[in-house]
């Protein structure tokens, strides 16, 4: 039997609530990877240290995080999730990748440029500036043959390709070429009050951003009062009508209708029948996230056993894979 090809990814643990771009942009995937591929899944609290962190809030959002996943649908028994900081692994391949990146090659990384201007230069660490090499050990850990992201991190991906080809051109072949997998159909969501934007925690308004995890009355109240546009007919121009269209995408994402057909299904309806039924149906998907989610929360001893169970399946990868780079680097091994 054919051994299933590998995928890795992460999500950071500082956003409390996911929110809805999250979910159809990224999470969905996971949950579809973890039938095709051999999956791993990781709360990545080392990368959230990259900005400072009240401890007791990143332990919250940590376990948060963690049953969300599992509430969107991940199932340990098809994937393994794990808590980043469980794997000890990841720093100390960290550390052998940081000595393998040129300063300058490091420093091209864009999103270090955009995430330093908003923290302040002066503010900015050097965990800030390295955490793409970190990332870079996150993924050759488990010999990864692919790497769900969204195309703002494919740069990030690349800098993994060289550095496994560097590794293994200098100390022999070690670490297998992981690819990028961005896939094509993802939908982009947009601020339901500004459709020019992407949702996301930072750059949303607080009435343009679904939260997953918000009353369900909430949430059906930010959908009918999205920002439409002039004229009534419902169809999808991105250009001409961003609005409807954010909404048309979110629809289509959410219940797997074809924008065409609903595009057909509202013909010389208004928009506020669109919005009644979107909100509906965001009521439907959200009430039982949020039940699942409260249930890993209220039983933190089934929580923590599903991790510890992700954390020894991630290490049994880990540790041959850091044990065979340490030996071709020329590390004395230690003898127990």
């Amino acid at each position: 039997m054919a051994t299933r090809p590998r995928a890795l990814s992460g999500i950071q643990p500082t956003a409390g609530s996911f929110h809805l771009g999250n979910y159809l942009g990224a999470i969905r995937q996971y949950v579809a990877l973890q039938e095709t591929h051999d999956a791993f899944y990781m709360v990545v609290d080392l990368h959230a240290i990259t900005i400072p962190q009240e401890p007791a809030d990143l332990r919250a959002n940590t376990r948060l995080a963690a049953a969300q996943l599992l509430a969107a649908g991940l199932d340990p028994q098809r994937c393994t999730l794990f808590i980043q900081s469980h794997v000890p692994e990841h720093a100390q391949l960290g550390w052998v990748m940081n000595c393998l990146t040129g300063f300058g090659e490091a420093s091209r990384m864009t999103q270090f440029k955009d995430k330093s201007a908003k923290q302040g230069a002066d503010r900015a660490t050097v965990g800030l500036f390295t955490y793409p090499i970190l990332q870079v050990a996150d993924i050759l850990l488990y010999q990864a043959d692919s790497v769900p992201v969204g195309e703002d991190q494919r740069q990030h991906v690349e800098l993994t390709r060289d550095l496994a080809e560097r590794f293994n051109t200098r100390f022999g072949s070690t670490f297998t070429i992981p690819k990028p997998h961005i896939v094509k159909e993802v939908a982009k969501i947009y601020d339901l009050q500004d459709p020019s934007i992407k949702m996301s925690k930072s750059a949303s308004t607080p009435k343009g951003l679904v939260n997953l995890l918000d009353d369900p009355k909430v949430t059906a109240k930010k959908i009918k009062s999205a920002v439409t546009d002039t004229g009534t007919e419902i169809r999808f121009d991105a250009q001409g009508k961003p609005g409807i269209s954010n909404l048309l995408t979110i629809y289509s994402t959410l219940t797997g209708a074809d924008i065409a057909d609903l595009e057909q299904r509202y013909e010389g309806k208004g928009y506020g029948a669109l919005k009644v039924d979107l909100a509906d149906a965001m009521v439907d998907f959200v009430t039982p996230f949020r039940s699942r989610t409260q249930e890993y929360l209220d039983d933190p001893e089934t929580l923590d056993s599903i991790l510890a169970e992700g954390a020894e399946k991630a290490r049994a990868v880990a540790a041959e894979t850091l044990a065979q780079a340490y030996d071709r680097i020329g590390f004395l091994p230690a003898k127990h």
